[in-house]
């Protein structure tokens, strides 16, 4: 049975912010973004483009939509474990899960993949439901290293597990389409918590799946 997460909870836990903007405020967005496009040096007078500013504006929002909360992360179920609030019962890894994100210092993007793995306790969560969160945490102004921590604080606050693991890997293009222009750099990084922390046989295992073709939708007993 799925069991109803407490909304005002989840809410503060997953950094919601509700946005609202009338027409008035997008058509005025669209005209400073239209002064901005023409000063960079794009032709709006063509057929082509007379119309870029409104997309451009309206593609911003729906790529932070982010902010605005995703119903799909209100509901988890239970597990099959009978032994109580201590149950360590499996370990669910799930990746690789693509990452599109606007770094928050040059709104620009950096592009890559997430795993994400937990120790599941009393509840465990739908496997779209950890590619959702992925998501929601991606969909925003960010840097890595915070996107990595928040989908771990995330994860513990929905479904309480023994731990979590977090393996973030991305190109960032502030780095490949302006300043130093390096060639195709991979930044990595990793979140631990709980169980993780504790037991390397528990990392070793998560690096391992990680590194293997593909890790969708794993369930393994540890």
């Amino acid at each position: 049975m799925p069991t109803s997460l407490h909304d005002q909870d989840l809410d503060q836990a997953l950094h919601l912010r509700r946005r609202h903007r009338s027409d008035e405020q997008l058509r005025t967005f669209e005209t400073y973004a239209a002064d901005i496009l023409a000063a960079l040096g794009l032709d709006l007078d063509a057929s082509g483009t007379c119309e870029t500013p409104q997309r451009f504006i309206r593609a911003l929002f729906d790529i932070t939509a982010g902010y605005d909360g995703d119903p799909k992360l209100l509901t988890a179920f239970e597990t099959e474990c009978q032994s109580g609030p201590d149950c360590c019962l499996i370990q669910v890894i799930e990746g690789p899960i693509p990452i599109f994100a606007l770094c928050e210092h040059h709104a620009l993007p950096f592009i890559g993949h997430a795993y994400v793995g937990y120790l599941a306790r009393e509840s465990i969560l739908g496997i779209l439901t950890l590619t959702c969160l992925v998501r929601l945490f991606s969909r925003r102004f960010t840097v890595q290293e915070r996107l990595g921590q928040q989908i771990a604080d995330g994860l513990e606050a929905m479904v309480e597990p023994h731990g979590v693991a977090v393996y973030l890997e991305s190109h960032h293009l502030c780095v490949q389409m302006r300043g130093v222009r390096d060639g195709a750099p991979l930044t990595r990084t990793t979140v631990w918590r709980g169980a993780y922390i504790e037991n390397p046989a528990l990392r070793a295992e998560f690096l391992a799946m990680r590194e293997g073709p593909r890790c969708m939708a794993l369930v393994s007993r540890f």
